[in-house]
């Protein structure tokens, strides 16, 4: 039952990101390919973005690239209760935008099992430092691990090796 319940959340995700980006976002897209990140130094945040990518055969997201950079710089995967989570965190963190409130509201509804781990990254995300509206594409060159040290206490990171 829980891998229909993770389907329909995983559907509902692919129809609500286009919806999305073409209503609410209206700034340019960055107009780089995970080929050019994979060229950046080996620990820097964009060589880091690269690789993720790249495993999981992604290419960035027009106008919505921020989300893969979350994905890098928290360490949460790509399972939609990695992907509930990291809304849990982004709201922890400061977001405030239709398409969270929606992704918390129904992944809760439809996928209650996690919510301790979404809690905890909610907590996770009010502990950090404020991450949400940086620009990435300026930070694609910075060591990950500095990027990370910096918006993360080491007693509340997602993260396992920092």
């Amino acid at each position: 039952m829980k891998t229909y319940r993770k389907q329909l959340i995983h559907w509902l995700f692919e129809i609500s990101k286009t919806i999305y980006t073409r209503i609410f976002k209206h700034h340019e897209p960055w107009g780089i390919t995970t080929n050019q990140l994979l060229q950046l130094p080996e620990a820097s945040f964009g060589r880091h973005l690269g690789e993720f990518l790249n495993q999981h055969g992604f290419e960035l997201i027009p106008k919505v690239e921020r989300h893969d950079c979350y994905h890098v710089l928290t360490g949460y995967g790509i399972t939609v209760e990695d992907e509930i989570a990291l809304q849990y965190l982004s709201f922890g963190n400061g977001k405030q935008s239709p398409y969270m409130y929606g992704a918390i509201l129904l992944g809760t509804l439809i996928l209650p099992d996690y919510l301790s781990y979404y809690l905890d990254s909610y907590t996770i995300g009010k502990k950090a430092n404020t991450f949400l509206n940086l620009d990435f594409k300026k930070l694609l060159n910075i060591d990950l691990t500095i990027l990370q040290g910096a918006f993360f206490l080491r007693s509340h990171s997602p993260i396992k090796n920092i």
